[in-house]
């Protein structure tokens, strides 16, 4: 069985997780919607390291959150599976987007083809990471909304068996790593607010003439002010 070690980057990107053992095949993702971590969440994501994840922990959003997470992802090629858990994020959808973009991955505006959250655009990301992503998980284990700690155990426990194991409706081993390297990746924070972002070609048209048009101003006015101040300063001669 194949198995190499991360990246010596890895984990790339900070948040609310635990890194456990790196030649795990498996990662653990909570999803909630609280500004602070509750303490049930929190109990889970120490049950997943405790149960032998690569990496436990929390996400929130539906973009930057799940962005860090396939940047941490990727720099493990040993993680092969996602137990995908928590009490779901109503405002934000993020494990529905999660496993959408594992079906159906994200359209030429790097939106989640699928999701149903409010923005579910991965802008802080090349499209190479989000395909490695893809490519690397073979699997996710959906236990949203019914995450127990012994459920959430036996869950790890079947990804790490040498054959075929059945859990629920899933049949899963450890395969061994995806077989290319890992990737040093990071986010760009090129954009911090998605929402505000255009949405379609149109959108971002109008928004580029509006911009070319308040520079057109800028310049108008600028060159004014520098016409008044050099009459100005010739009349004080």
């Amino acid at each position: 069985m194949l198995k190499i070690d991360p990246h010596p980057d890895y984990p790339t990107e900070e948040g609310c997780y635990l890194r456990g053992n790196d030649y795990s095949p498996v990662a653990v993702i909570l999803t909630y919607d609280n500004d602070k971590v509750p303490s049930d969440i929190e109990a889970l994501v120490r049950t997943g390291i405790e149960a032998g994840a690569a990496l436990s922990g929390s996400i929130q959003t539906e973009n930057v959150g799940i962005e860090k997470m396939i940047c941490n992802i990727i720099g493990n090629p040993n993680i092969r599976y996602i137990v995908l858990t928590g009490p779901e994020s109503p405002g934000h959808s993020t494990g529905e987007a999660i496993k959408a973009l594992i079906t159906d991955g994200v359209d030429n505006r790097k939106k989640i083809i699928g999701a149903s959250a409010p923005t579910p655009y991965l802008f802080n990301i090349p499209i190479e990471y989000i395909e490695r992503f893809r490519k690397q998980i073979v699997t996710i284990i959906d236990l949203i909304y019914r995450g127990t700690p012994d459920l959430l155990r036996k869950a790890v426990w079947s990804c790490y068996q040498e054959a075929p194991t059945v859990f629920e409706e899933y049949s899963v081993y450890d395969i061994g790593a995806y077989p290319e390297a890992p990737i040093s990746a990071k986010i760009t924070w090129r954009v911090t607010n998605p929402a505000n972002e255009p949405k379609d070609e149109e959108e971002r048209r109008q928004r580029e003439i509006l911009r070319d048009k308040m520079e057109e101003i800028k310049r108008i006015v600028e060159d004014k002010q520098k016409a008044r101040q050099s009459a100005e300063d010739n009349r004080s001669k």
